[in-house]
């Protein structure tokens, strides 16, 4: 076992299909940002697969205007912009498994986002405040967006060969991360998303790589329910540990789920859905 593995804890795991155990998740915060970034560099170093979530605050531009099965994917693609580009992200989870069977995760808790001042979906902040997401916490406590995303960018997990991604319903997902990435490639200034789905979809490509997977894409395919919660429900997997039902867990779910499907219920054979991301492109 490697050192870094030793000392972090990382939960050791045998070659793919892995039988997931509790995965522990890793909370930080601005006071313990820096140790865990240098762990994150050291496990990327030979990550296989990864995963995203990212909550944020709901839906402001186009919500409840037309039914979203009956948008084009531009249109689709323009709601989601709007919103991506005018509201701030409050938390990003972060799951890996490296070539070793560990799986590490994270979850970077961010400042700036003021319910009283930032425009957000009421539901959507009563939501995660129901799940023990503390917003006084985050304005006291939280990392600054600009100072995550330089530490991203400099993990070498991103714009590598050699990983394959995966998120739940991952347009918002996707996007938000494309947001906090591109913070810190232009010292922290306000970076909008590209205009044009295609624009977007190749700045997802040189960010994330080919291999990017969408386990609701996956999970429809096979008449699971949908909801992460309720699919990982139905392949029987265990939730990670020590931690609340927020972005961590999420990306824990959301890497176990996409191995699970990979694995066992499609025998490896995934590449129909490559690059396809649910809430974009034709569901």
């Amino acid at each position: 076992m490697p050192a870094y593995a030793r000392h972090y804890h990382a939960v050791p795991m045998p070659p793919p299909p892995p039988p997931m155990i509790g995965i522990p998740v890793r909370r930080v915060w601005e006071d313990n940002l820096e140790p865990e970034l240098v762990f994150l560099r050291n496990f990327a170093a030979n990550a296989s697969y990864a995963a995203v979530t990212v909550h944020y605050p709901g839906v402001v531009h186009g919500a409840g205007q037309q039914s979203h099965g009956l948008m084009t994917a531009e249109a689709r693609y323009a709601a989601m912009k709007a919103n991506a580009d005018a509201l701030k992200p409050i938390q990003l989870g972060l799951a890996v498994y490296n070539d070793f069977g560990h799986v590490a995760a994270w979850e970077f808790n961010l400042r700036g986002f003021h319910p009283a001042a930032d425009p957000h979906a009421a539901n959507s902040v009563e939501y995660l405040e129901r799940r023990g997401l503390s917003f006084r916490d985050h304005q006291a406590r939280g990392v600054a967006v600009a100072r995550l995303a330089a530490g991203l960018n400099g993990c070498g997990l991103f714009r590598r060969p050699g990983v394959s991604w995966a998120t739940y319903a991952g347009a918002y997902h996707v996007a938000y991360l494309m947001k906090i990435l591109s913070l810190g490639n232009d010292g922290g200034n306000l970076v909008l998303l590209p205009d044009s789905l295609g624009g977007f979809l190749d700045a997802v490509r040189q960010c994330l790589g080919e291999d990017v997977y969408d386990v609701a894409r996956m999970a429809a395919d096979l008449g699971l329910p949908p909801g992460l919660e309720r699919v990982a429900g139905a392949l029987s997997l265990v939730p990670p540990a020590l931690s609340p039902r927020l972005a961590g867990a999420g990306s824990v779910l959301a890497l176990q789920a996409f191995m699970r499907l990979k694995y066992y219920e499609f025998g490896g054979e995934v590449n129909r859905f490559r690059g396809l991301i649910h809430g974009i492109q034709v569901v």
